[in-house]
C-alpha cells in the first residue's frame, strides 16, 4: 500500500509543477517580448518575479530558464523594434513605430545617447538597457547614426544578456530576503520600481538647482 500510495503522490506534485512551468515561462517570454515591443509592461519586475519563484523552488534549472527566457525575449523584442524602426527611418511617411521610439526620447536624452555613442559606440547600448528608461533614446541614436540591424545585434546581445542577469539577481535578493514566495515577489517589485523612479526623481530635484 504504501509503494502504490507513493506512485500516486509522486504524479500528484510533478505534474502541478510541470503545468506551472508549462505556462509560466510561455507567459515570462511573451510579456517580456512585448514590453520590448510597447515600453509600457514593466519587464524587469517580470523577470525579478519569475526569479523569486524560481528561486524558492530551488532548482538550478528553473534559474537558468528564466533567465534563457527573459534575456532572449528582450534581445528578439529589441531586434523586431529596431528593425521596423528604420523601415519608419527609411519611409517617406514614417511609421507609428518609430513615432513611438521618438515619443519616448526626449531631446536632452537622445542628444547625451548621440555624444555617448559617438565617443564609446558598442559600449553605451549595452549599458543603456541597465539605465532606466535609457535604451530608446540610444535606440533612436542608433538609427540616427544609420546602423546596420547586424551591428545592433552585435551590442544588443551582451546590453540583454547583462539586463536579465541584473534583473534576475534582484529577484534572488528578494527571494533571499523572505520565506514566503510573494514576500519575495512584492519586495523584488517594489525594488524595481524604485529603481525605475530614481532617475526621475533625481533629475527633477536637481533642475531648480540648475536654473
Amino acid at each position: 500500500m504504501s509503494a502504490v500510495a507513493s506512485a500516486v503522490a509522486v504524479p500528484a506534485t510533478v505534474v502541478p509543477d510541470t503545468t506551472e512551468q508549462a505556462i509560466g515561462y510561455p507567459s515570462l517570454f511573451l510579456l517580456v517580448l512585448i514590453g520590448a515591443l510597447v515600453p509600457v509592461v514593466p519587464t524587469g519586475a517580470l523577470v525579478s518575479s519569475a526569479a523569486v519563484v524560481a528561486f524558492h523552488r530551488a532548482a538550478p534549472i528553473s534559474m537558468v530558464l528564466v533567465f534563457a527566457t527573459a534575456s532572449l525575449a528582450a534581445f528578439l523584442g529589441d531586434v523586431a523594434l529596431y528593425w521596423l524602426g528604420r523601415r519608419g527611418m527609411r519611409s517617406r511617411n514614417g511609421s507609428r513605430w518609430l513615432e513611438a521610439i521618438r515619443a519616448r526620447a526626449p531631446e536632452d536624452r537622445l542628444t547625451q545617447a548621440q555624444e555617448k555613442l559617438a565617443d564609446h559606440d558598442v559600449t553605451v547600448l549595452v549599458l543603456s538597457r541597465l539605465v532606466p528608461a535609457g535604451r530608446l533614446p540610444v535606440m533612436l541614436a542608433c538609427l540616427i547614426a544609420d546602423w546596420p540591424v547586424r551591428r545592433f545585434v552585435r551590442g544588443n546581445l551582451p546590453a540583454c544578456l547583462a539586463w536579465a542577469a541584473t534583473y534576475q539577481l534582484i529577484g534572488v535578493l528578494g527571494g533571499s530576503l523572505f520565506e514566503e514566495p510573494w514576500q519575495g515577489v512584492l519586495a523584488a517589485i517594489v525594488l524595481t520600481v524604485l529603481i525605475s523612479v530614481a532617475p526621475g526623481v533625481w533629475r527633477h530635484l536637481r533642475g531648480p538647482a540648475a536654473r
